[in-house]
């Protein structure tokens, strides 16, 4: 159960990470007049505003989306832990007795 945690924790950094990058390229399509670019395997390609942002708009959305998943997702794990573990101390004690 702790390295499913850990699982999820190391997810949602990479999620967070990519959020990041993300909003930071929407806020430089924002805020220039030029024609932007978008990389492709290894080479770089003009690509339309308009169109790039929306892309990265849903990137957003998506990243935002699978973040809030693995947040409830790990509290539904934590809570259970939580549980188990009670559930564990209570025998104990009513050994000991």
């Amino acid at each position: 159960m702790q390295q499913g945690i850990q699982q999820m924790a190391l997810q949602k950094q990479e999620f967070q990470r990519a959020l990041l990058e993300t909003e930071s390229a929407l806020e430089e399509i924002n805020k220039t007049e030029k024609k932007p670019y978008k990389i492709i395997g290894n080479i770089m390609v003009e690509s339309d505003k308009d169109k790039l942002k929306k892309e990265l708009e849903e990137k957003k959305d998506m990243f935002e989306s699978r973040i809030n998943s693995l947040e409830k997702e790990e509290e539904k794990i934590r809570k259970k832990a939580e549980k188990i573990q009670k559930e564990i101390m209570k025998k104990i004690k009513n050994e000991k007795k």
